[in-house]
């Protein structure tokens, strides 16, 4: 769920949106405002770094956390913990923690973050149909091709 009536530093008036506390109030305004329906979803995976731990994750299956950093060369260890806790918070990915020495912690995605694969695989299709569209539509633009 994208939001929830319990989480840290909330009251009975407030609500914890992808860990963000705020009245009811504002979520009922921003429900009312939004004119697209699948603004939550984008925020929830389009984050900075989420769909590429979602995608990496549900291409290579369980990946200790320096496998994703390898993976992942361009995001900072801080980022990618954030990232990972906070993709565990909503539900996408499951952290699994194994009590050896040295300890073991394992991430992979949930049945809820799998169901998103169609999804990315309709957004790389398209990447790979339009991508090189769309470039040329910048080159063009940058270059005063504006009418």
């Amino acid at each position: 769920m994208a939001f929830s009536f319990r989480g840290p530093g909330a009251d009975e008036n407030d609500v914890s949106i992808f860990g963000k506390v705020v009245t009811k109030e504002k979520v009922a305004a921003i429900v009312v405002d939004d004119p697209c329906p699948i603004s939550p979803v984008v925020d929830l995976i389009f984050g900075r770094w989420s769909s590429q731990v979602l995608w990496v994750l549900t291409h290579d299956g369980r990946l200790r956390f320096t496998e994703l950093r390898h993976r992942l060369p361009a995001v900072s260890p801080k980022v990618l913990t954030q990232r990972l806790r906070q993709l565990e918070r909503d539900g996408l990915i499951e952290r699994t923690y194994y009590a050896e020495m040295p300890p073991r912690v394992e991430y992979e995605p949930t049945e809820l973050g799998r169901s998103l694969s169609p999804v990315f695989q309709t957004m790389a299709a398209w990447a790979d149909s339009h991508l090189d569209q769309v470039v040329a539509a910048r080159r063009r633009h940058d270059q005063g091709g504006r009418q």
